[in-house]
């Protein structure tokens, strides 16, 4: 054999010998393609309420992942829901999922989030800054309004760590909120933490908004937490309005979205406000309700078996409160601040309902709506003796505070005496602080009464008890 023909054999035998590796690695390269791009993976092995139980995968607690579902409506498209890891026993996760699972199947995949996909990397971060001001968006972040996506915003996670409370700026300056029962009776300091204590139907959603157009801050974030859906369009176009819509973002969590959906709406709104305040500006933090935030943190913990304690309520509700309020109020010393109102609805106006009684314990002070005086028309119905700012006395002088404390007594006189004054018992002259709280009664309860487009700032406001209670300096 020549030795042309010597070289032409070894080249057909070496390109035979490649061609049969380009196929085993071909093969291989396809097995790889048609894996999962997740690194891990496991299986539904239940579904009972609200939660889901996995087997086959390990993640820790507040991880996401995505739950396979059956293509619906005849498409073979991939569905998947997102859901979040809420707990865990022995090799079996419990997962709350965000969305509707219809289509769930036994044994369906649930896959860790990598961060292979971009859409994926970005589904437990948030959007934030100035591109949501004047927007609507639900407990995930995604716009409900229609004036366009967020994907230029910056996106964070939603935890953050805590303000050394030594670090706090001190709440040593007043704000001014428009009400004057509040200006001028209740006076709340910048990066104060109020509740508004009310049963359902006493006004506090008008109430809200006439702080929120008539409240001096930079930035407000609304958090509509687990209220009708009807409410959150109201509360916009009719409470807020256009006005103070504009430097404004209303994170909406309706009571139809999953309970892990209401929670999460009420974080991303704090972590909004965070956000602002790291801005160095001061922000106005309205929560309606941390009542409905409470009910569906009791949910989740029932769901996946933890015993309930209080009237039903489990314990970790009330440890997960004061981790959500305490991230409001001043941030450190020259920086931004939080100053927040949640709502807490008691109910049957019981104010000793556990949740209530908790509200009060961890905030700096409560207003309280009375149903008696919305009933005899009387708006805002907030009950001066019941109500208190415990940051009043860091946010005004002296004269000012011997000024409410006169007034809440003469309205306290005289309503203890408002029997017999009304059978016509009560005789003049026998008690002079009673006969001038008697006299001063129609100017006392119209101080406290407000148009819903009035506003009542500080200055006219303490001019106004100057003349009606006179303190000697």
């Amino acid at each position: 054999m020549t030795s042309d023909a010597t070289e032409s054999s070894i080249s057909s035998g070496a390109s035979q010998h490649h061609q049969h590796w380009r196929q085993v690695l071909g093969k291989i390269s396809h097995r790889v393609e048609s894996l999962s791009h997740y690194r891990h993976e496991g299986r539904v092995t239940r579904a009972t309420g609200l939660v889901l139980e996995a087997i086959g995968i390990r993640l820790p607690l507040g991880s996401a992942c995505l739950i396979e579902l059956s293509p619906g409506n005849g498409h073979d498209d991939e569905r998947y829901a997102e859901a979040e890891v809420v707990g865990f026993a022995g090799d079996k996760l419990f997962l709350m999922p965000l969305a509707d699972t219809s289509g769930l199947l036994p044994g369906a995949r649930v896959l860790a989030l990598s961060g292979n996909r971009l859409d994926i990397a970005s589904a437990r971060r948030f959007p934030l800054g100035d591109g949501l001001l004047g927007r609507v968006v639900d407990g995930n972040g995604r716009p409900l309004d229609d004036h366009g996506p967020l994907e230029q915003a910056p996106h964070a996670p939603l935890d953050t760590p805590p303000i050394n409370p030594l670090a706090r700026a001190p709440i040593d300056t007043a704000i001014d909120v428009g009400i004057r029962a509040i200006n001028g009776l209740l006076t709340v300091g910048r990066g104060q933490r109020m509740g508004l204590f009310a049963g359902s139907g006493v006004g506090k959603s008008v109430l809200l908004g006439m702080m929120a157009r008539f409240t001096n801050a930079d930035v407000i974030v609304v958090g509509l937490i687990g209220e009708r859906g009807r409410e959150v369009q109201d509360f916009i176009e009719n409470i807020l309005g256009d006005e103070g819509l504009a430097r404004a973002v209303v994170v909406a969590a309706p009571a139809d979205t999953s309970p892990l959906q209401r929670m999460q709406g009420a974080a991303y709104a704090t972590r909004l406000a965070e956000d602002f305040r790291d801005q160095g500006r001061n922000v106005l933090l309205i929560m309606d309700s941390l009542t409905r935030y409470a009910m569906a943190a009791r949910e989740i913990a029932l769901a996946i078996g933890e015993p309930p304690a209080t009237k039903g309520y489990p314990p970790s509700v009330f440890a997960k409160l004061p981790a959500l309020v305490e991230r409001a109020g001043n941030g450190k010393r020259g920086g931004g601040s939080i100053t927040a109102f949640y709502t807490v609805l008691t109910e049957g106006d019981d104010q000793q309902d556990p949740i209530a009684d908790s509200a009060r314990a961890i905030l700096d002070g409560h207003i309280v709506l009375s149903r008696q005086l919305a009933e005899s028309g009387h708006y805002p119905a907030i009950d001066i003796e019941a109500s208190i700012s415990r940051a009043m006395p860091a946010v005004v002088d002296t004269r000012r505070l011997r000024q409410a404390q006169g007034f809440k007594q003469m309205i306290s006189r005289y309503q203890r005496n408002r029997d017999l004054i009304n059978v016509g018992a009560y005789i003049s002259g026998q008690d002079p602080q009673l006969d001038r709280a008697v006299a001063l009664y129609p100017r006392l309860e119209a101080f406290l009464q407000q148009r819903m487009n009035e506003i009542a700032e500080l200055a006219p406001t303490q001019a106004d008890l100057d003349r009606l209670i006179p303190i000697d300096d």
